[in-house]
């Protein structure tokens, strides 16, 4: 009997796991803007994948001293936001940015989101068609 569960847990997994690759999205070729300038896929992904890695580090840190009661690592801290800026400056110098540009767009579509100051009725209720166009500007 034992037997017996275990080869239908197997095939139940393995039906599982046909049906996650028969509904995976093969498009994997270029990553294109739209405007057809293409960005290298692999390079993208290595900062993509980091910035997880080290904002995972960054939220450990955090949960072993408020849950764990440990003594929360400032230095650690500090050096995890240190490496999330190494991909983050990865991702800005594939995508043709920099700081400097992203700082002034965030902060311009703040300005137009809290015009006076946060509020959680203007965080619920954005304009999101013109955060997008302040988005979009170069």
């Amino acid at each position: 009997m034992k037997r017996f569960m275990k080869i239908i847990k197997e095939k139940t997994m393995n039906d599982f796991i046909k049906n996650c690759i028969r509904t995976e999205s093969t498009k994997f070729c270029n990553l294109e803007d739209g405007e057809g300038k293409d960005y290298n896929k692999e390079r993208l992904i290595h900062a993509a994948m980091g910035m997880q890695t080290e904002s995972a580090e960054f939220t450990d840190a955090l949960k072993k001293a408020i849950f764990y009661g440990k003594t929360l690592d400032v230095p650690n801290l500090k050096e995890e936001l240190g490496d999330l800026l190494w991909y983050v400056s990865i991702a800005m110098d594939e995508l043709g940015t920099s700081y400097e540009q992203e700082m002034a767009r965030v902060n311009k579509k703040l300005k137009a989101r809290y015009p006076e100051k946060f509020t959680t009725e203007k965080a619920i209720n954005r304009d999101l068609q013109k955060e997008r166009k302040i988005l979009e500007e170069n």
